[in-house]
């Protein structure tokens, strides 16, 4: 049986492995100053950024339509016999909704749609893993089981620059954001049972580096440091977690629109396993 592997676009993959390994992405939607963009691919979001940061409009975000994943399992049904589809929380976005509205106008064929509670790099160390287990013969099934298991072990740490992105996308209110900003607090976010949740606040932003690097499990076997219009910063924190974990290999990718939005530019964060 051959399996085919769709997602959605905040996994942040890159063009190339994606035409490589012959997934699709279906993407989500985001609308800024009045222009509707879909989100694409990491390499390519500098320029909104650069652009958020000198705006003080805030973008709002939208899943694929029921629409959009039906025709993405018509297409990869013509050379595949089974589907299984790899997408970001539930509890960030109605993407996985949309998927399984898809996959039931479409009851008889065999696709698997899972709610991984994750995005970012965690969201694409689960499809990596997933394309590695196909190419060795294994099922949908057996890959949504293997993901379900996944899926409790992996841990997300954002470190927003700045409170002023949590306070525009209302997760926090004007008078916390404005009164952390000015006493320099900085909150470490955490992605727990797929939302976003504040796990420790932290006076000055070194401390709160390191207070991080502090929380990054012993025994971590796979990790990667995201960031967001602070490539010189993300390498300081790979150095002093290289410290700590001599024998980890540690990537650096990037955070696109839908999710770094909510964080803002400067932000930086950490996904492992």
């Amino acid at each position: 049986m051959t399996v085919k592997i769709i997602t959605d676009s905040t996994a942040y993959l890159s063009k190339e492995y994606v035409e490589k390994e012959d997934i699709t992405v279906v993407p989500l939607h985001y609308m800024f100053d009045g222009v509707e963009y879909i989100e694409g691919f990491k390499g390519e979001f500098d320029d909104y950024f650069e652009k958020l940061q000198n705006s003080k409009s805030f973008p709002t975000t939208s899943q694929p339509s029921v629409g959009e994943f039906k025709e993405a399992y018509l297409k990869a049904l013509e050379n595949y016999d089974e589907i299984i589809v790899i997408v970001l929380s539930s509890k960030l976005s109605g993407t996985y909704n949309s998927a399984v509205a898809a996959k039931e106008l479409l009851e008889d064929k065999k696709i698997t749609v899972v709610d991984t509670f994750a995005t970012v790099a965690a969201l694409k160390f689960l499809i990596e893993d997933a394309v590695d287990l196909a190419k060795n013969g294994k099922n949908s099934e057996q890959i949504a089981l293997y993901i379900e298991e996944k899926k409790t072990e992996l841990k997300v740490l954002a470190l927003p620059d700045t409170l002023e992105y949590l306070k525009r996308g209302g997760r926090i209110s004007p008078i916390q954001a404005n009164i952390g900003n000015l006493i320099n607090i900085k909150p470490i976010i955490q992605l727990e049972d797929g939302e976003l949740t504040v796990l420790e606040k932290v006076r000055g932003k070194n401390n709160a580096l390191y207070r991080v690097i502090e929380l990054v499990d012993e025994e971590v076997q796979r990790a990667t440091i995201c960031q967001i219009l602070c490539m010189e910063d993300a390498l300081k924190f790979r150095e002093l977690l290289q410290k700590k974990h001599p024998n980890l290999n540690i990537d650096i990718e990037e955070i696109g629109p839908v999710i770094g939005s909510h964080l803002g530019p400067k932000t930086m964060g950490i996904c492992w396993y």
